[in-house]
């Protein structure tokens, strides 16, 4: 998903409370729990009334609840395993077409059940308040729901919110400068003699929303927050499944972090669990967090662009792999940018040979099994517990995130085969994708132009 960018800036990594693998002659290793895919479907989500109270301040933080699409599945009767090579190719679709270059707090569930790599929160859409869930997208802007009446319309989980039923939502006049700021897409609704400002967006993997351009009240977890622009989606087709719409998290004027920067200062954090818990007293859930608090513990338009200086593999800096290959280019094309859409990591193809090639000679004593979807690099791992795989530790400008080994060999089936979770692109953007983002809390700062990796801070 995205949508051009005029102008790159390349935000500081910070790492802070992070694991880190000290370099040395001998190799090093993480012990990795073989928990293969579920057979039966085990995700639940949280009714709006079960989030937990947050300490924070209501007016200068948020927090709110996540949800994995998988966490969805009241209209996939597939198994997990089908949801999984579902998920994967919905991401690839995503990949494929080229990208430009205080507060609150609460909940988030996994989406794989809906064969989505992305994850859901709660919220409230209008007065009343229409409970629904919505995707979590840093790799575009606009925020937009269905609306009814719908001309084409995908299933969701909750009822269509009906716009004739809320005392808070408006549209928003063709020509005014809120519509203006659609950039191309307003000059839809001149080219059409319409009244309504119109909106249109398009995402990677051939998706696409339309209707009217509008402002409503949205509500988290008690916090409410008036006159969001967002668009009122009359005709919605495409790979969208289960969540009612989007929420734009990127770096471009109409995301909800920037259209908030004056009461949430332009800050916001995640932290995805693993995409199988559910959240328990051992496991919590995944939360999102927006203001102050959202970064209170860290040292682009739309993308958010980070410098990638290298990546070791068993205590060891790989050799093939420089921050040469990571640049932006005088064009802007290059680079690396996270992503919460994106569930896979790519790397360009050299970098990625060199370190998928440094991983398999630390894991000779694994048994290798055949590749599967994007996948070249798979193990047999059938009647194991735990098995002692090399370290990864990727080295950015700012300090260095080194992955549990969860967040790099992952179940694919049933049956005990476990892939190395990267991919290359023939392109030369290179994208951290969510899997890699497990068990962090990913705290985003806009003004200070910093992202934070905090391990052990869900």
């Amino acid at each position: 998903m995205g949508q051009n960018v005029p102008k790159t800036v390349i935000f500081t990594a910070a790492v802070l409370f992070s694991s880190f693998s000290s370099v040395s002659s001998s190799f090093q290793y993480n012990t990795l729990i073989v928990n293969t895919l579920p057979s039966s479907q085990i995700f639940s989500s949280p009714e709006p009334g079960s989030l937990t109270s947050t300490v924070f301040d209501s007016i200068t933080s948020l927090t709110v609840h996540l949800s994995h699409v998988d966490a969805l599945s009241s209209f996939s009767d597939a198994s997990p395993l089908e949801l999984f090579n579902l998920r994967l190719r919905r991401d690839s679709l995503r990949v494929k077409t080229p990208r430009s270059p205080g507060g609150f707090s609460g909940a988030v569930i996994s989406g794989l059940s809906q064969g989505s790599g992305e994850y859901f929160m709660r919220l409230g859409v209008g007065t009343p308040a229409t409970n629904v869930y919505m995707v979590l997208d840093t790799g575009s802007d606009v925020v937009w729901l269905q609306c009814s009446p719908c001309k084409v319309c995908y299933n969701q989980s909750d009822p269509m919110f009906n716009p004739a039923k809320s005392t808070t939502f408006a549209t928003v006049p063709c020509g005014s400068s809120l519509c203006r700021r659609l950039d191309e897409s307003s000059s839809e609704c001149v080219n059409r003699g319409s009244k309504t400002c119109l909106y249109q967006v398009s995402y990677g993997d051939g998706s696409f929303t339309m209707g009217d351009f509008s402002t409503e009240t949205l509500t988290f977890h008690g916090a409410r927050v008036d006159h969001v622009a967002l668009g009122c989606g009359h005709d919605n087709e495409g790979l969208f499944v289960g969540a009612a719409g989007l929420l734009g998290l990127g770096r471009g004027g109409l995301s909800f972090p920037s259209q908030t920067k004056n009461r949430y200062n332009a800050k916001f954090s995640y932290c995805f669990v693993d995409r199988t818990s559910s959240g328990s007293a051992s496991k919590p859930p995944s939360t999102i967090v927006f203001g102050n608090d959202a970064v209170r513990e860290t040292s682009l338009d739309t993308f958010y662009y980070l410098q990638l200086l290298g990546i070791s593999v068993g205590g060891s800096r790989v050799r093939g792999v420089s921050e040469s290959q990571f640049k932006l280019d005088p064009t802007g094309d290059g680079g690396v940018i996270i992503d919460s859409g994106t569930s896979v990591t790519r790397l360009t193809r050299p970098a990625y040979v060199a370190f998928r090639d440094a991983f398999l000679l630390g894991a000779t004593r694994l048994k290798r099994a055949p590749s599967y979807s994007l996948f070249d690099t798979c193990f047999d791992l059938s009647g194991m517990t735990t098995v002692k795989v090399p370290t990864v530790v990727f080295h950015f400008s700012g300090g260095d995130v080194s992955l549990p080994a969860s967040n790099y060999l992952i179940p694919v089936n049933t049956q005990g085969r476990f892939c190395f979770a990267f991919a290359s692109t023939m392109g030369s953007l290179s994208i951290i994708g969510n899997i890699q983002q497990q068990g962090f809390r990913v705290a985003y700062d806009l003004v200070g132009s910093r992202v934070g990796f905090m391990s052990g801070a869900c």
